[in-house]
């Protein structure tokens, strides 16, 4: 195989701001594989929570791999991923980047689209929300309507001024609402403010206390009057069991898993563990979005509005119209790059 990399800078629709930080150009790292004249595309996205892990250190660990890499050729692209993990395994946002072109690529050598090749069908799969970003409530209620019709809202909070913003919003909409506090919360905040937020309309709470923080999640999971979801506790494969007891259901995202192969992987653990499974996005373009879609058939929620938050897309590929996804007629992830 041939590997190239390319920096993508995505400026953003707004200021997207959440808990951990504030974002208006996201930079993220689009890998690209060749093999038999086939181009196969993946997408590894920086994120504030994780600042060692940007676009330049994702490329740094990519370039280490670069000799391994160029010697394979690809014929599974789960086969592919065990056997790079031990030299990329420090940095999976690289790791995920370069899975997602993988199967991209495999799926156009072998003529068919990832989900399809996986045994899946399009018969029955989640809508996808809408995230409002922190802002002044009355620009999220803006944001909010910019975006009228979906059937979901996912509202990200941790301010001072959370249940007036959830109050405020849900006078101008009858969709359900998603609450995401990355971990900005405590236990006892949590439990108290549930009961208003299960009456508002909303659907369960994402990742409410510190991912490190065991002994408040115990007491949320059994005072809690809505159910609590995993992001930022939940990370890679060995983290799902962890979650049992804890949590009601875990949020994979692909980025920090390391792409596509271990979140299958935690999907199926996840099953056996009686967890409810999301997949979540982070700012990515359509690249990373595709990516995501080819899941959609094993969840039970979906996030993957990042294409949707971000100005300019890069690539075409699964979409969302007011939140169902689209299909396009392609090979692989359904990636086709932009002109730019």
């Amino acid at each position: 195989m041939k590997l190239r990399l390319r920096d993508i800078h995505l400026p953003m629709r707004h200021p997207f701001t959440i808990a951990l930080g504030t974002t208006t150009v996201q930079h993220n790292l689009l890998v690209e594989l060749e093999q038999d004249g086939m181009v196969g595309y993946g997408e590894g996205a920086s994120s504030h929570a994780y600042e060692s892990f940007t676009a330049e250190s994702m490329r740094t660990a990519l370039e280490g791999a670069r000799a391994m890499i160029e010697d394979e050729t690809l014929t599974d692209p789960t086969e592919f991923w065990d056997r790079v993990l031990p030299v990329l395994g420090h940095n999976r946002f690289a790791l995920c980047a370069l899975d997602e072109a993988a199967h991209d690529l495999w799926g156009k050598l072998n003529g068919a689209p990832v989900w399809k090749l996986w045994g899946l069908d399009l018969h029955h799969f989640p809508f996808s929300d809408y995230t409002i970003g922190i802002d002044s409530i009355d620009k999220m209620v803006a944001k909010m309507k910019e975006f009228e019709g979906w059937p979901i809202y996912k509202i990200k909070l941790g301010t001072k001024d959370d249940l007036a913003i959830v109050r405020e919003l849900r006078r101008h909409t009858d969709a359900t609402f998603r609450i995401d506090a990355n971990t900005a919360w405590t236990a006892e905040q949590t439990i108290a403010i549930a009961p208003e937020l299960k009456d508002l309309g909303v659907e369960f709470i994402e990742q409410p206390l510190k991912r490190d923080d065991w002994d408040g999640m115990k007491r949320v999971y059994a005072e809690s009057a809505l159910p609590v979801i995993a992001d930022e506790s939940c990370l890679i494969e060995e983290d799902v069991e962890r979650c049992q007891g804890f949590f009601h259901g875990i949020n994979i995202k692909l980025t920090k898993a390391g792409g596509l192969t271990p979140a299958r992987r935690m999907i199926v653990r996840a099953r056996q563990l009686a967890l409810k499974v999301m997949v979540g996005c982070m700012n990515e373009s359509s690249v990373g979005i595709s990516a995501i879609g080819q899941l959609l058939p094993l969840l039970d929620y979906v996030d993957m509005d990042g294409a949707v938050l971000i100005a300019k897309d890069i690539a075409s590929g699964v979409h969302l119209e007011k939140g169902r996804p689209i299909f396009p007629d392609e090979n692989g992830l359904g990636v086709r790059l932009l002109e730019s």
